[in-house]
């Protein structure tokens, strides 16, 4: 059925009313609800900001490495961590992850983590993490390192407050510092770093002479040599200890390490060179047992004066962090007679 039109003589109320009767009037209005209320989502979204910031329970606002503000738990009770530098962040403030992304050439945790992070699951690879696995592991703050791909942070926001922690300069210092706001340990981070400053102390004294030598760091793999330059985690630590560096080292490299030819090797020589894999086991073990057979590497001044010493890649080699620091200030002090 039809309605009449409205005649000249019906009050406006009645004709409102009317309107309101009609069936293409009511069409409009739900329509026009719907456009409202999607507006209104849209708007609430339009900041990227993570899922459920305003109902963080006891919510506090931290600002990450790119300079964005996130809003994370009062009590963080389960963290995902997505870098080498934020397992080892978190570890170093006495909090176990419930998820992490495998270390560079890893199945799972950079093989100087193994023990600590042995029972924690594995969530993605260095190369990117899996964001299904992520969900299901169900965090309350994901710790997402470097990650700087639009789209994946935009996943892990929908999944709990994300927070970029590792900036462009890779400083395993601040990452700490970020790492300890997120996670309520600002007083662990604060002593941390305060007890590797007096480490640091320690180790240049018992070096004595040998503080001012030339440092060279190299890994190797199935691609061949590679040496780790400057803006990377172990030319920060080395440069706390005062070290020198052989000329290529010296500048910032464009990746995280520098690919040379067994032609060029002799760049990665220095007064003491230390040099490994990413894992002690596996063919790149074998691999670097090959190495120490080419005349070209055994021409090498460091080799020939026996000052060359054996490491584990994914500590001194991969992002790092705060534990891997540590014990590099201790790996150092047992290869070069640190007393």
């Amino acid at each position: 059925m039809t309605s009449s039109p409205l005649s000249p003589s019906q009050a406006p109320a009645e004709r409102r009313a009317a309107a309101v009767r009609s069936p293409r009037a009511r069409l409009t209005a739900v329509t026009a609800l719907a456009l409202v209320s999607a507006l209104a989502l849209s708007a609430c979204g339009s900041d990227d900001s993570d899922k459920g910031g305003d109902k963080v329970k006891d919510a506090r606002t931290v600002k990450d490495a790119t300079g964005a503000d996130v809003k994370v738990p009062g009590k963080v009770e389960r963290v995902v961590v997505l870098s080498e530098m934020d397992l080892d962040s978190s570890l170093a403030l006495g909090v176990q992850p419930v998820g992490l992304t495998a270390g560079r050439g890893q199945q799972g945790a950079p093989e100087y983590l193994a023990d600590k992070a042995k029972d924690i699951t594995v969530v993605g690879a260095v190369t990117g993490p899996d964001v299904e696995k992520v969900a299901t592991a169900k965090p309350d703050v994901i710790l997402a390192g470097q990650i700087a791909d639009a789209q994946v942070l935009k996943q892990l926001k929908a999944i709990a407050p994300t927070v970029v922690t590792v900036g462009k300069a890779k400083d395993w210092k601040a990452a700490l510092t970020l790492t300890g706001e997120v996670l309520n340990k600002q007083t662990e981070a604060k002593d941390f770093l305060a007890g590797y400053d007096k480490r640091v102390t320690e180790v240049k004294k018992g070096l004595g002479g040998k503080a001012g030598a030339k440092v060279s760091v190299a890994r190797y793999s199935a691609k061949g040599t590679a040496v780790m330059q400057q803006g990377v985690f172990i030319s920060d630590v080395l440069k706390d200890l005062g070290f020198e560096r052989p000329e290529l080292q010296n500048k910032k490299g464009a990746g995280h390490s520098t690919p040379i030819s067994d032609e060029d090797i002799q760049q990665i020589d220095g007064d003491w060179l230390f040099i490994g894999t990413l894992a002690s086991k596996g063919k790149d073990a074998d691999l670097f047992g090959e190495l120490q057979k080419k005349p070209a590497y055994r021409q090498l001044g460091a080799v020939k004066g026996g000052k060359v010493s054996v490491i584990d890649g994914s500590k001194w080699t991969s992002l790092g962090g705060s534990l891997a620091a540590m014990s590099v200030l201790e790996d150092i002090e047992k290869a070069m007679g640190a007393k």
